[in-house]
């Protein structure tokens, strides 16, 4: 369903002063996970937060007095979670530590904090800021099996500063989003802090040439596969479709184009093949994921300058010839030679 959800909120104010405390936590405990909490002051514990939420990501807005929450080997086992939270603080300073290491997170920052591992996060008096749930497999999937920092992200330039405003920005706009739109900014957003994350080893021509080579390497040898799209390339390779879309944009391409060029040659060659002599243009068509035969006629002539029916009944000098990413195929018809076409 695609509609515009109301926020949860909780606010310490609608209980007694002694038991503002114990109210936190359990509010914390039911949006999140098992936590430990620590409270400098346990009497009139001052907090308040919003939260929205979809199947797939949730943003909680804080503002609270000083705490210390705790995930510990043992709340990990009772409640097992292992998506990450995104902390990003607005006012105030925060404190955490880990086993990779610790350190303060200040305003203009932000954590990725893997929640299946012990850690304990402290916050000064008056802190304000959000909490972001994104799940595992969209960082995992993006980064490649590189491991996300264990410090602070900077969000004051660069793709820091623009992941900022988008932060800030959905956390205004929250209530107005559908749960699509939601999500679809916060799938933006983790593109984003990956890419930061991945720097210019990410960026570099040399790496984005890696990227394309392995994509084009495992589509030339899925063409035949009729469901293949730029996500399943992505997915199969470990990669976020985004950083697939980029590698071929570096060469003027995109996922979708270079897929139909490496079926039109698979095409080529199953017309020409002894195998598919009895298989129908339209067969061939289906079977390479062309939506109606019209369509692949119509694909097959602007690549090749002739239709699927004329290069069957022609003579065939070169199949498969291949330049990097694009193939060719050479026809003789009616007892004259054409060249080969290429893009």
């Amino acid at each position: 369903m695609n509609h515009v959800a109301t926020a949860d909120s909780v606010t310490t104010s609608v209980v007694d002063p002694h038991e503002r405390a114990d109210y936190w936590a359990h509010a914390i405990n039911t949006y999140q996970c098992r936590l430990g909490y620590r409270f400098p002051s346990r009497t009139d514990f001052q907090g308040h937060s919003q939260v929205r939420r979809t199947d797939s990501y949730q943003l909680i807005g804080w503002e609270s007095d000083a705490i210390t929450y705790l995930r510990t080997s043992k709340l990990i086992r009772a409640d097992p979670d292992d998506n990450y939270r995104l902390i990003i603080p607005f006012t105030g300073q925060l404190s955490f530590g880990s086993d990779d290491g610790h350190g303060i997170l200040t305003p203009a920052s932000l954590l990725m904090v893997a929640i299946d591992q012990p850690f304990a996060l402290s916050m000064s008096e008056v802190t304000r800021g959000v909490i972001i749930t994104i799940p595992r497999d969209e960082v995992r999937h993006r980064l490649n099996r590189v491991a996300p920092p264990a410090g602070p992200i900077d969000l004051t330039t660069g793709l820091g500063r623009v992941s900022a405003a988008m932060i800030d920005g959905l956390y205004t706009e929250y209530a107005a989003l559908t749960d699509r739109e939601f999500d679809s900014v916060s799938e933006r957003l983790v593109d984003l802090l990956c890419m930061q994350i991945l720097g210019d080893t990410a960026s570099t021509p040399g790496s984005l040439a890696d990227v394309e080579a392995a994509a084009r390497r495992y589509i030339r040898a899925h063409a035949g596969d009729a469901d293949l799209t730029g996500a399943r390339v992505a997915a199969a390779l470990g990669w976020s479709l985004r950083q697939i879309q980029l590698a071929f944009n570096a060469v003027g391409a995109t996922p979708s184009e270079v897929i139909r060029e490496e079926r039109l040659h698979l095409a080529c060659e199953r017309l020409s093949s002894p195998a598919y002599q009895r298989c129908s243009i339209a067969d061939i068509a289906s079977d390479l994921g062309f939506g109606s035969a019209s369509s692949f006629n119509k694909a097959f002539r602007r690549r090749f300058d002739a239709t699927p029916s004329q290069f069957r009944g022609g003579v065939v000098r070169d199949i498969g010839a291949r330049l990097p990413g694009v193939g060719q195929c050479a026809v003789v018809q009616d007892g004259g030679e054409a060249p080969a076409v290429g893009l």
